[in-house]
């Protein structure tokens, strides 16, 4: 896949029949997904490219950095979803408060006209662009027609009675509803980090942890979650921890832990994904050393069983 960037790639390389999605897709969840195929779909019809458009930083960041949620990505898991799923190309557009005072008018003539040379763009249901967020579909479709490409709103995936968003799956993430979310985003909500060195108090009760630094921002509230952790490719059945560790300290520090299932191995340094397949139960505070051991037991029983459920 390649990656070009706007404003920074003066000449972009000409593409066959460029047909772009155009939007954030942070999670890239399952709407984010409909949108991709009928993407690969028209491109595939026209001897084209299939092509995503996305904002790096976060719109929000830039016009109203004191809302900005956390999102669902980084940038470089987006652009590793995004090659996944078959797109061939992406454009990642340098988000500013300069760019965010553009007319819409002004963002389709120079950007996708006159820098991209589009031949389709497809958008989603809630789709808005331009200086407060004041064009959308509609005005997309009339441009379209003005500058000679052709514009498509895809319908909304919905789950259960729930329309499928990025602002839905972080609410569930940021409630602990990590099954609920995966749901949404068809993968189980993942963290990548890099294991380092901890206190080895898990080890002394028995249950060594891999403990986790990662630079996603939204991470699962405080809590014990059954997870998996993906390490060189090879995904293990695991239990996180995710809290202040109150049996030990009263520091307000967030840690995450994972102790690998039926796993030995030592994973000091090594890359990983955290992938959350169900929360289990709030952290808590025990009397004794004793007492959290037996919950850790409990709670890898658990593990284990759900496991077996879902032939993880």
């Amino acid at each position: 896949m390649k990656v070009i960037y706007f404003p920074e790639d003066l000449k972009p390389p000409r593409l066959a029949y460029p047909v772009l999605a155009l939007g954030n897709f942070d999670g890239l969840h399952r709407g984010h997904l409909k949108i991709v195929e009928q993407v690969k779909k028209s491109s595939s019809e026209h001897g084209g490219t299939a092509m995503a458009m996305t904002f790096d930083p976060h719109p929000p960041k830039i016009i109203r950095p004191e809302k900005a949620p956390k999102l669902l990505m980084t940038t470089e898991q987006r652009l590793e979803a995004l090659q996944n799923a078959g797109i061939e190309v992406v454009v990642v557009v340098n988000f500013t408060y300069e760019l965010s005072r553009w007319e819409p008018e002004k963002f389709v003539e120079k950007v996708l006209v006159q820098w991209l040379k589009v031949a389709e763009v497809l958008v989603g249901s809630n789709f808005l662009f331009g200086r407060d967020r004041t064009g959308g579909f509609s005005l997309l479709r009339r441009l379209g027609q003005e500058h000679g490409f052709r514009a498509e709103k895809i319908d909304p995936v919905r789950y259960k009675q729930f329309i499928v968003s990025s602002t839905r799956v972080r609410r569930l993430v940021s409630e602990g509803k990590v099954d609920e979310a995966a749901a949404l985003l068809g993968h189980s909500y993942r963290l990548d980090g890099k294991v380092v060195q901890g206190e080895k108090r898990g080890r002394k009760l028995g249950y060594p942890t891999a403990n986790i630094i990662t630079n996603n921002a939204l991470i699962p509230p405080n809590g014990v979650y059954a997870t998996t952790l993906e390490v060189d490719g090879i995904s293990r059945a695991g239990l996180t921890n995710i809290g202040v560790r109150p049996t030990y300290s009263d520091s307000d520090s967030v840690t995450i832990e994972t102790h690998v299932l039926n796993h030995q191995e030592e994973l000091y340094g090594s890359s990983i994904r955290l992938g959350f397949v169900q929360r289990l139960r709030d952290e808590k505070k025990f009397s004794d050393a004793d007492s959290l051991r037996a919950q850790i037991k409990i709670d890898e029983e658990t593990a284990k069983r759900l496991f077996d459920k879902l032939s993880v």
